[in-house]
């Protein structure tokens, strides 16, 4: 799942330990996209992935 700041987190946490709510941003979540296949060999993904060492947390009540 991934938000309007590209911030993306697997849909399991989204909807369940975020609520549907992005920790970073505030905003929501949407599917993340397929890249097409001709796309992806002229632009291949990312082999470098950055994560949270401590994981996902609980999003707090304001």
């Amino acid at each position: 799942m991934i938000c309007t700041f590209e911030c993306t987190f697997c849909a399991d946490c989204a909807d369940t330990v975020l609520d549907g709510v992005c920790p970073n941003c505030g905003g929501d979540f949407v599917r993340r996209p397929i890249r097409p296949l001709a796309l992806l060999a002229k632009y291949p993904a990312s082999t470098k992935r950055v994560l949270k060492a401590e994981g996902c947390a609980p999003v707090r009540a304001a």
